[in-house]
C-alpha cells in the first residue's frame, strides 16, 4: 500500500493506514499506486475511456475498473476506507438511503456524488426482428410475475396485446445487482403498472404491495438474466431474432449494425429523445468518490476532473453514447468535483 496512507493525518487516514497494513500482511506488501473503481456495466465504457485519457495526460497508471453492477459496486465501496477498498463506485442509478447508511456504519463518512451524464434504458431487437412497438403497459403485462395481482399466463406478445406479433415472450436483461435492472423496473415496468387506475391507487394505500405487484419480474424463459455483460445480450439477440434485450443506450448506439431500437410509448431511444426527457427510459449516471482517499491515492481528483471533461459539451465520451447533462447539472457536478463536497444523505430515498 501507499506509504502516504501511513503518513497522512486524521481519523480517516488512520483507518487507511490500518487497512494498508492489513492488506500488506495478506498480500506480501507493495503499494497501490493506481485508482480502483467498481460498479455499473453501463458506466464502465465511459470510465475506462476516461481512465485511458487520464493515464496519457498524467503519466499515472491506468485505473483498474471492475464491472460488478451498480448494487455490487456499492456493496464493495461501502465496506470501509483503505487501500483494499475501491476509491470510486460507478452507478447507473442514484445511491439508496440504505446503501448510504451502510457506508456510514462502516466508516465511509464523506461520499462525493457526481452526475457524469444521462443514459437511457433501451429496448432493442435484432435487425431482422419483428419490428416491435411497445407501450409501458405492454412491457408490464408481458414481464410482471403477477400483473395486477394475478399470475402471469401470457406466453406470446399477442396474448398481451392483439396488435403485437404472435411470437413467444423472450427478453434478455440485466441481473438484480444491476442499476439498469433497478431503473428498468422504476422507469418502464412501474409506469406500465400505474397505467391501471387501481394500481395507481394501491401505490397510495400500500406501497409494499404495490412494489411487489408492479415491479416483480417473472423468470425464464420470459425474462432471462444475462449477467453484468451487456455485450452478451447483443450477441443473444443476433442468434434469437424474435427476442428483445434491455441495456444502456450506449450499447445500442455502438451496435447499430446488429440491433435496432424498440420504440416505447411511440418514442425511440436516441441521443436527443433521452437528452430532452421525451423518451420514458431516461436516467442519470453517477460516480461516487471517497473523499478520504483524495490526496492519498495518486491522481484520484485528477481522474474525476478528466472524467467530467470527457462528459462535458463536445467531450469525447459522446462518441461512446454518453449524453451530456443539462448545464445546471453539469455545473453542480463540476463544483462537487472541485470542492469534493460530501453528499447530504437526507436527500436519498
Amino acid at each position: 500500500m501507499l506509504k502516504s496512507f501511513a503518513l497522512a493525518a486524521g481519523a480517516a487516514t488512520c483507518a487507511l493506514a490500518l487497512s494498508a497494513c492489513q492488506d500488506q500482511a495478506s498480500q506480501g506488501g507493495g503499494a497501490r499506486d493506481y485508482i480502483s473503481a467498481v460498479g455499473s456495466s453501463t458506466v464502465y465504457p465511459f470510465a475506462t475511456a476516461a481512465g485511458e485519457k487520464f493515464a496519457e495526460a498524467t503519466g499515472n497508471k491506468t485505473p483498474k475498473i471492475d464491472s460488478t453492477g451498480t448494487g455490487g459496486g456499492f456493496e464493495r465501496f461501502c465496506q470501509g476506507v483503505g487501500g483494499d477498498t475501491p476509491d470510486i463506485s460507478n452507478a447507473s442509478r442514484r445511491m439508496k438511503k440504505s446503501e448510504f447508511e451502510t457506508c456510514q456504519k462502516n466508516g465511509v463518512k464523506d461520499i462525493v456524488e457526481i452526475q457524469i451524464g444521462i443514459d437511457g434504458i433501451a429496448l432493442g431487437e435484432a435487425q431482422r426482428g419483428p419490428g416491435f412497438k411497445l407501450s409501458e403497459e405492454d412491457v408490464y403485462k408481458a414481464l410482471a410475475a403477477n400483473p395486477y395481482g394475478k399470475p402471469n399466463t401470457a406466453k406470446t406478445w399477442k396474448d398481451v396485446n392483439p396488435a403485437l406479433p404472435a411470437v413467444g415472450i423472450s427478453v434478455f436483461g440485466p441481473p438484480s445487482t444491476s442499476g439498469t435492472y433497478d431503473a428498468f423496473k422504476e422507469l418502464i415496468l412501474g409506469k406500465g403498472c400505474d397505467a391501471n387506475p387501481e394500481m395507481k391507487a394501491l401505490k397510495a394505500s400500500d406501497t409494499d404491495k404495490h412494489e411487489a405487484v408492479c415491479t416483480g419480474l417473472r423468470g425464464s424463459p420470459y425474462y432471462v438474466e444475462q449477467g453484468e455483460n451487456d455485450n452478451l445480450i447483443i450477441s443473444k439477440l443476433d442468434k434469437n431474432p424474435d427476442s428483445l434485450g434491455i441495456f444502456g443506450f450506449s450499447y445500442l448506439d455502438a451496435n447499430k449494425d446488429k440491433i435496432k431500437a424498440v420504440p416505447v410509448q411511440g418514442v425511440s431511444p436516441t441521443y436527443d429523445s433521452i437528452a430532452d426527457g421525451s423518451y420514458p427510459g431516461s436516467r442519470p449516471l453517477f460516480i461516487y468518490v471517497k473523499k478520504a482517499h483524495v490526496g492519498v491515492v495518486p491522481g484520484l481528483k485528477e481522474y474525476v476532473a478528466e472524467f467530467l471533461k470527457g462528459a462535458g459539451q463536445g467531450g469525447y465520451l459522446a462518441e461512446k453514447g454518453l449524453i451530456v447533462s443539462p448545464k445546471a447539472v453539469s455545473d453542480a457536478a463540476n463544483a462537487a468535483a472541485t470542492n469534493m463536497t460530501p453528499l447530504d444523505g437526507s436527500v436519498l430515498k
